[in-house]
């Protein structure tokens, strides 16, 4: 989710692009959108924000392209908020359960902005709408390309989902209790060796990369997955094997193996540790 400050930032910050990208799309919509062209859209951009690798693409109404991007303002379901979050289920009946990440409403002096974050397509499945694939060519919507198709449908056996980083996932999206755990057990699976002791004086930050939970200082999916609040799970989003929610409640005590080159957490009874 994103506060009123950040939005406004991306805002600026996709305004000032160059050019439309193939993720990012701007329209007047003064009065009006219509659905089925939502539905397109978030197919295209779905599409090419995955071949992109973005952690989302943007449909903004109520901004005129090309540059300088004049806010212009829309009208669309204004004062109706059922009626936006709606767009969001009617948009996944038509693409088999994919939907807007959130539809965000900004009141600005210039006018009122609507600003769809739309998730990148799950490796391995493309978006459709509607039983056809949509995508971009340039800044233009067009069905997407057999190259393209395959590129996406080709991720399922050479893509790690779970190790792609959350850029905008940080320390405070971790649970504490999971974290100690974490920690307890490596110390005592290492314990007797010269790291087991030099763990102990290690940053959160270097634990989190010798457990290869992070790359390049970006927290992992894996890190969110194993240590993340459930109100973090935003961050994973979009999942091909589970739709947007949250964590399940850790309600039992959780089984951790540690090993610098690798690292398992499993929810499970005592029994099944060995």
């Amino acid at each position: 989710m994103f506060t009123d400050q950040e939005l406004k930032r991306k805002l600026e910050e996709l305004r000032g692009l160059p050019a439309e990208t193939e993720w990012v799309e701007f329209k007047k919509a003064r009065n009006g959108f219509g659905e089925t062209e939502l539905g397109e859209y978030f197919s295209a951009l779905s599409n090419e924000a995955n071949l992109k690798r973005q952690s989302h693409a943007w449909l903004i109404l109520g901004v005129q392209n090309p540059p300088p991007r004049s806010i212009v303002g829309t009208n669309w379901h204004r004062g109706n908020r059922a009626s936006l979050d709606e767009l969001k289920h009617k948009v996944a009946v038509g693409t088999s359960g994919h939907s807007f990440t959130e539809i965000y409403e900004l009141l600005l002096p210039e006018g009122r902005v609507l600003m769809f974050c739309i998730p990148p397509a799950p490796a391995g499945i493309p978006t459709p709408w509607k039983g056809h694939y949509y995508g971009r060519n340039g800044e233009a919507k067009v069905a997407l390309s057999i190259s393209k198709l395959e590129e996406i449908r080709g991720q399922a056996s050479q893509f790690d989902w779970s190790a792609e980083v959350c850029p905008e996932a940080t320390a405070a999206d971790l649970d504490e209790e999971a974290l100690g755990v974490a920690k307890e057990k490596f110390s005592r699976k290492h314990d007797g060796r010269n790291l087991a002791n030099e763990a102990e004086q290690w940053s959160l930050d270097t634990f989190l990369d010798k457990a290869r939970l992070t790359r390049k200082g970006n927290m992992t999916r894996t890190a969110l997955l194993l240590l993340g609040k459930q109100e973090a799970a935003h961050h994973l989003n979009p999942h091909p094997a589970r739709s947007p929610g949250s964590f399940p409640p850790r309600k039992r005590p959780m089984n951790i193996s540690v090993r610098p080159s690798c690292w398992r957490l499993k929810r499970s009874s005592a029994a099944s540790e060995t």
